[in-house]
């Protein structure tokens, strides 16, 4: 028995990160495969070797390699960027022969804000939802951190969209008809650019596409700690990308939504939105949060969280079950968002 006397007790070492649950089986030997230095933790130190890595090593579609035989018309276009910035590049899309003004899906690539290009991701854009839904679609060319921090990025994205909306007529698409969307850095500014247009009274979007999205700074989950040096990408690598972006307010208390969507107080008045993320990555807690603000807020959302699934999956398995699943999803939700809204998918008209 003890008594005010009794030496304390030394400190206790951390307890050791949860278990973790288990990858899809037809996930983890992808991951595997891929052999551990493909997926090593990015840290300060080791950030600019990777970032020329990616820049040189990322395939990079020509627009001519875009078109692909014919089948899209494909064009760079160069439009003026935020007030003393420079100009942004924004490349435009669409199923070539298409007439009349075709919804807009503008999106944001992915790569935590420090890697990635708007080129890369539409390949995969153009034969999942461009062509099958009769879309068009702008990727975002915006600057990348640390060169570029908060609130760059984002201000890159909202000057490309008004621009898009204020030329409607011209590109081809319905200005009334614009689905912001983006995966994983991409979702992240996707959900941030909703919110400042709303707050700017800027252009207003049909839906939000929020892949895998990356919303919060504070790295305070449980599915943070959880996850910690599994899968493609951990806490490790995620502190050193929101530090490249957001420099010294990294973690600053009056840190605004925009730059941390998960940050936000007040979720109302925004388009609505599809969430989906792993069950076996570190954005799971922060992601199904978000949903789960929406709806109190009195929104719609709607929430998939794929078992076993780890960050980015569905790119580096392409072929398995979970990811024919999860693409499968997220079509219906593009296909039913646009039918809501009058517009028939799918329908691809000629010119006589």
């Amino acid at each position: 028995m003890s008594d005010r006397h009794t030496p304390a007790r030394p400190d206790r070492a951390p307890a050791p990160p949860p278990a973790a649950p288990p990858f899809d089986p037809d996930l983890g030997p992808v991951l595997d495969a891929l052999g551990r230095a493909s997926w090593e933790s990015i840290t300060p130190d080791n950030l600019p070797a990777r970032q020329e890595r990616d820049a040189t090593a990322r395939p990079r579609p020509t627009v001519e390699d875009l078109r692909a035989d014919g089948r899209f018309e494909v064009t760079e276009l160069s439009v003026p960027g935020p007030p003393g910035a420079p100009d942004v590049t924004l490349v435009s899309a669409r199923p070539a022969g298409s007439v009349g003004p075709l919804p807009l899906l503008y999106y944001m690539h992915g790569g935590a804000m420090v890697m990635g290009n708007a080129w890369s991701v539409l390949p995969r854009i153009l034969d999942e939802w461009v062509l099958p839904l009769n879309l068009a679609v702008i990727s975002v060319e915006y600057r990348l951190a640390p060169r570029a921090q908060y609130p760059a990025p984002l201000e890159d994205c909202y000057a490309g969209l008004v621009w898009a909306t204020e030329h409607a007529a011209d590109l081809g698409v319905d200005a009334d008809r614009v689905v912001i969307g983006g995966k994983s850095a991409g979702g992240g500014l996707a959900a941030a650019l909703a919110l400042l247009s709303r707050d700017r009274g800027g252009p207003g979007a049909l839906g939000q596409l929020l892949l895998c999205p990356m919303l919060d700074d504070r790295d305070t989950t449980f599915s943070c700690r959880q996850m910690t040096g599994t899968g493609l990408w951990d806490l490790t690598s995620n502190a050193t990308a929101w530090k490249a972006l957001l420099g010294s307010r990294y973690g600053a208390a009056d840190l605004p939504p925009y730059a941390a969507p998960a940050r936000a107080t007040d979720l109302s008045g925004l388009p609505p939105a599809y969430i989906d993320v792993g069950s076996a990555e570190m954005f799971r807690d922060q992601d199904m949060a978000y949903a789960n603000a929406i709806w109190q807020a009195g929104g719609q959302a709607e929430l998939h969280v794929w078992s076993g699934a780890y960050h980015g999956f569905d790119g580096i398995a392409p072929r398995a079950a979970v990811t024919r699943d999860a693409r499968d999803a997220r079509t219906r939700w593009l296909r039913r968002l646009l039918t809501q809204s009058g517009y028939v998918p799918g329908q691809v008209r000629r010119p006589v």
